[in-house]
């Protein structure tokens, strides 16, 4: 698993109070959460075009295969808690099977 620094923000350096510290942290974190939720909102739109497509075509709704392959994406890049994560995105894009 791989983590990166967050970028500096300003008013960070080590001569701000450890309260605006916090505050300018939970600021960006705010931006980051928005961000996120509109990323998953985005992934959600265009996985139902992938299953409505499938399914025109006379396919399945659900192909195992590539959940698979996505859930192992995210577990490389995160570990364990990136599978529960893969899997909430999974479920949020098309419902429990």
């Amino acid at each position: 698993m791989t983590t990166t620094a967050p970028d500096t923000a300003p008013g960070t350096g080590q001569d701000a109070a450890p309260e605006a510290i916090i505050a300018d942290a939970r600021d960006r974190i705010d931006a980051l959460d928005d961000r996120i939720i509109g990323l998953v909102q985005e992934r959600m739109a265009v996985s139902a075009v992938v299953q409505q497509t499938r399914i025109a075509s006379g396919g399945r709704r659900v192909h195992l295969s590539r959940e698979m392959e996505i859930l192992g994406r995210y577990r490389d890049a995160l570990g364990k808690p990136g599978t529960a994560l893969a899997m909430t995105l999974l479920e949020l894009s098309r419902g429990r099977i």
